[in-house]
């Protein structure tokens, strides 16, 4: 595939990832400035001659959450004012995606903000992995490119027994995509019911499916204080399951997390290389996979108007 008047940026949050990515396209990775002021405002400068050239931006928006997205903003802003021809930001992991909606009185839908600033900033296009709701797609107004880590998860874990496996959703919301794993490896379900008691504390009530003796897969599209995922193997363990891993596309992990995963209860978190990786993994069951095999291979297909519905390899998201 061609790769000609192909560039790609990056700002501070994740330039391993880019690096990756433009490592495996055989190309350098564009020359921007971007720093901060004392007062802490951020200045960019594109260094490189971008016009006419198609323009991929690659930032997740992680902590820091807001730092992270402004700079995003300004970079898209600085490379539609030296006329790149079109501009795709790609956000791994796009903040705010929990605000999807407004469940009570007097409360914004931060997603469908966010994704209007894209937007006005002069995003073209948007590509982005694992969002927490897929409904978010239709609050842009540009095309947004929506991949799934699944095909990652999935090589990973393809040539393991599955004979003994059953995929857990870790609530209600998760089933869809259990039951996507469940169906490529052939073999059973199960759902966790919980409750949440604040925004830090989740309570596992109750499950369905075979437990007692069986190898559990919890699968999920993000964890930030391990709160569903350890409450979840609390529960499967105390119902006799033989082993509980977790499979999740991002960790944005606190303190509060660790704090959970060292209890053991999970014998392994399975996540990606969506956000940067934190030193601290090496201490926990954590393994980590990289989505830039996945993020190269649909910029390609992006650049040269291809179709990235192929890239799935887990159907029924």
């Amino acid at each position: 595939m061609k790769i000609d008047n192909l560039k790609i940026f990056t700002g501070r949050t994740h330039p391993a990832l880019a690096e990756a990515i433009c490592k495996q396209l055989s190309l350098p990775l564009g020359n921007a400035l971007v720093e901060s002021f004392p007062d802490s405002e951020t200045f960019v400068k594109i260094i490189d001659h971008i016009r006419g050239d198609d323009v991929f931006i690659i930032q997740p928006t992680s902590r820091p959450t807001n730092d992270s997205f402004m700079e995003l903003l300004i970079m898209i802003d600085a490379a539609r004012r030296a006329s790149a021809k079109r501009i795709t930001a790609v956000l791994p992991f796009f903040g705010y995606a929990r605000q999807d909606r407004k469940d009570r009185p007097r409360v914004p839908i931060t997603a469908k903000l966010v994704a209007n600033l894209l937007v006005a900033a002069g995003a073209n296009r948007v590509l982005t992995l694992d969002l927490h709701a897929n409904q978010i797609q239709g609050f842009f107004d540009i095309p947004c490119d929506h991949l799934y880590a699944s095909p990652v998860i999935y090589e990973y874990l393809k040539n393991q027994p599955a004979d003994n496996l059953t995929i857990f959703a870790p609530d209600v919301g998760g089933l869809k995509r259990a039951q996507a794993y469940a169906t490529l490896f052939n073999c059973q379900l199960g759902f966790i019911a919980k409750r949440r008691i604040s925004a830090e504390v989740v309570e596992a009530t109750s499950l369905v499916g075979e437990v007692e003796g069986r190898d559990i897969l919890i699968v999920d599209d993000m964890t930030e204080t391990a709160g569903t995922l350890t409450a979840a193997a609390k529960i499967l363990k105390d119902k006799g399951a033989k082993t509980v891993r977790a499979a999740v596309t991002h960790a944005v992990l606190t303190d509060s997390a660790y704090d959970r995963l060292s209890e053991k209860w999970l014998d392994e978190l399975i996540i990606t290389d969506s956000t940067p990786p934190d030193p601290r993994y090496a201490d926990y069951p954590i393994t980590v996979l990289s989505v830039a095999n996945l993020l190269t291979e649909a910029i390609l297909r992006i650049h040269n108007n291809m179709s990235v519905t192929s890239l799935f390899k887990v159907k029924g998201f």
